[in-house]
């Protein structure tokens, strides 16, 4: 492996890790208040159109909470513990097709 892939791996270890830190236990000390965007679909009048027209089995993770869960106090962590897992999976994925098409242009190559 060379320094240059070793260094990029580390940086998405550590990514990893951070992300994960802040989702797990960083989180729950998120306001509860609505944010910017929200508030103002509340006070115009269109917070219930999303839902609407898009239907709540599209949301993975419906107010950042993991229903799956009982206790309430875990639902919030594990939304972001299961968005960070998501994240990294189309990471993933996206990287393995780009390792892929840059093995098959060098072999087109040579």
């Amino acid at each position: 492996m060379e320094k240059v892939e070793k260094g990029i791996l580390g940086a998405v270890v550590i990514g990893t890790i951070a992300s994960i830190i802040i989702a797990m236990f960083i989180s729950p000390f998120a306001s509860a208040f609505p944010d910017g965007l929200e508030k103002v679909a509340e006070n115009l009048g269109f917070i219930d159109s999303a839902t609407t027209a898009v239907g709540e089995e599209f949301f993975v993770i419906p107010d950042y909470t993991f229903f799956y869960v009982q206790n309430e106090a875990w639902q919030g962590p594990l939304a972001g513990l299961f968005g960070v897992l998501i994240i990294l999976v189309i990471f993933g994925i996206v990287y393995l097709i780009y390792k892929t098409a840059v093995r098959k242009r060098e072999t087109a190559k040579n």
